[in-house]
């Protein structure tokens, strides 16, 4: 019988102890579920904000893209220019724009830029469009070839200077343009020289380099969507 009460008064002790720490567990495990809750609900929230980030930057881009193409599109042809899709608008005829191995912008480029350059700054500056802009890149591309070479390194170092000289004499051409005296402030911002050399050469259909195709003048419209969503990132975590 003593034994029996013993075993007894033990188990009521086991159960009086399990049932505390039961409790416990089931207390933490609400915790984590809530927890879960919390990181799924962020989660979410970040995905439906940057949806939303991506969808105005689609439509705030489509329409830059149509005021360029009203303002611009009758001319590009003329100039040997073109309006891509992401709004960069390229110079093709190499032999329009600068002498071989020369930095001086040709008589006819600067026509050209007197032409687009005021109409463009008009339309970028427009309080409609120039809060999303974050820069304005005016960007230099050279073939891989240099004459006299001795390595592609060597060509690629010659060219990146070339490049970075052209793009300079652009930009001072184009903000020293009397037109664009109303935005110039806002433009000295925003515009960047920068010559790439031949990093990004224009290919054939089969692949090979297009020499020629790859030495352009590009100006190219960075906007704050992808800081925006940087952004998101940053508060979500």
């Amino acid at each position: 019988m003593a034994r029996q009460e013993a075993w007894l008064a033990s188990r009521r002790a086991t159960e009086e102890h399990w049932i505390p720490l039961s409790d416990l567990m089931t207390g933490l495990m609400m915790i984590f579920m809530l927890i879960s809750v919390i990181s799924i609900a962020q989660v979410e929230s970040s995905r439906t904000a940057m949806r939303q980030v991506a969808q105005q930057y689609t439509a705030s881009r489509q329409d830059l893209h149509d005021a360029l193409q009203t303002a611009l599109g009758p001319d590009l042809q003329r100039w040997r220019a073109e309006l891509k899709p992401d709004l960069t608008i390229r110079f093709n005829q190499p032999d329009m724009l600068f002498d071989t191995g020369k930095s001086i912008l040709k008589p006819g480029f600067r026509r050209i830029l007197d032409e687009f350059f005021p109409r463009y700054a008009a339309i970028i500056a427009n309080p409609k469009f120039r809060a999303a802009i974050q820069e304005i890149r005016i960007e230099g591309h050279t073939s891989s070839a240099w004459n006299g070479a001795i390595t592609e390194d060597d060509a690629y170092f010659h060219n990146m200077e070339l490049s970075q000289s052209r793009t300079r004499s652009t930009l001072e051409y184009v903000l020293l343009l009397p037109q664009i005296a109303e935005q110039k402030s806002w433009l000295t911002e925003k515009l960047t020289a920068n010559g790439l050399s031949s990093s990004q050469t224009l290919k054939n259909p089969d692949g090979t380099e297009n020499a020629e195709a790859s030495q352009r003048v590009e100006f190219r419209i960075r906007t704050d969507a992808d800081a925006r969503i940087d952004e998101i990132l940053r508060t979500s975590t």
